[in-house]
């Protein structure tokens, strides 16, 4: 017998196991994947329990898991949530989350309009949209990103049989992102085309604006645990906060915190494009302020298109370089 006779069987005891092991490996995949299909649907279940429990209505409507086997879809027709004793509520269309075996730790979620809200001292509204896509980046203990971005975003007042709904606002698209710093929380966002209803500001005119931001919250994890029923006490470092309409433009950066007695202390710089197109706006907005407004950007003017400035406020007192602007109420 020659070697290459030899060597035959050994190819096939080697293809044999191959195959048995790829078999033994997908067997295990399988089970886990319906394992885990089985925990999603009885988490589920046990959530919507505890929160009945406690007098909370919450509902995914007809919650089903599929996908298998290259992808781990979660669907529902419909999202609730129901808090008679705080006066809340909230409603959403159908959802379908995403996670791909290439890609497991970043999940996509797909959620459809109109959301529906009612919370104390507030109207209904009626938030809606064309497109809404949440996506993250899960790590252990806290994802390491959550961004949720939106186009042709708007909203209005729910509409009811007896009133006409009023519209509030829209914006053309949307991206907004947070993740986790130590114990802090960086946010930020970017927009565009933000118009805002004239029947929602006492029919004041503003144009359409764009505007992006990047900010850091102290302690901001644990006041995602725990949301604070007021601001006082907590701060914030601004990096970017920027807001243009045309060739107006704003931008602001600084820390900025709130004391114990709700006093504002901020030391933000502030820097101006174009202060003549800043004035007309704030003009149109304030028109009762309108003189003095021009007359305050034409100052600013004299010292170029983009001057910049300090903005000081010591608890609660506000002056703009050398200007004082008086006092700030105290925050809630």
């Amino acid at each position: 017998m020659t070697s290459s006779d030899q060597s035959k069987p050994k190819r096939r005891r080697w293809l044999a196991g191959l195959i048995l092991a790829l078999l033994v490996l997908f067997g295990l995949y399988s089970a886990g994947w319906y394992w885990l299909a089985g925990r999603v649907r009885s988490d589920a279940t046990n959530t919507v329990a505890a929160l009945a429990a406690k007098g909370i209505n919450a509902d995914c409507t007809n919650l089903t898991v599929s996908g298998y086997p290259l992808r781990f879809v979660v669907t529902c027709d419909g999202l609730a949530y129901q808090d008679d004793a705080r006066n809340v509520a909230a409603a959403a269309g159908g959802m379908i989350a995403t996670a791909s075996l290439a890609q497991p730790l970043a999940p996509n979620v797909n959620l459809d309009g109109p959301l529906r809200t009612s919370v104390p001292d507030m109207p209904p509204l009626w938030i809606d949209w064309d497109q809404l896509d949440i996506s993250g980046r899960l790590w252990w203990p806290l994802p390491s990103r959550i961004s949720v971005t939106a186009e042709g975003f708007n909203g209005q007042t729910d509409p009811t049989d007896e009133t006409d709904p009023v519209q509030l606002f829209s914006v053309g698209q949307l991206a907004a992102a947070a993740s986790p710093a130590g114990q802090d929380l960086i946010l930020t966002h970017d927009f565009t085309d933000l118009e805002i209803d004239a029947h929602t500001i006492g029919g004041r005119v503003l144009p359409p604006f764009s505007g992006k931001g990047d900010a850091t919250v102290k302690n901001g994890i644990a006041l995602l645990s725990t949301p604070p029923k007021s601001l006082r006490g907590q701060s914030a470092e601004i990096r970017n906060l920027e807001l243009s309409s045309g060739e107006a433009r704003i931008v602001v950066a600084g820390p900025i915190a709130v004391d114990a007695d709700g006093l504002i202390d901020a030391t933000l710089n502030i820097k101006l494009q174009n202060p003549k197109a800043v004035a007309a706006i704030l003009a149109a907005a304030i028109p009762e302020q309108a003189s003095q407004i021009q007359q305050g950007f034409a100052a600013l003017s004299m010292l170029g298109n983009e001057p910049s400035m300090p903005l000081k406020v010591v608890k609660g007192r506000a002056s703009l370089g050398f200007i004082p602007l008086g006092m700030i109420k105290p925050v809630e």
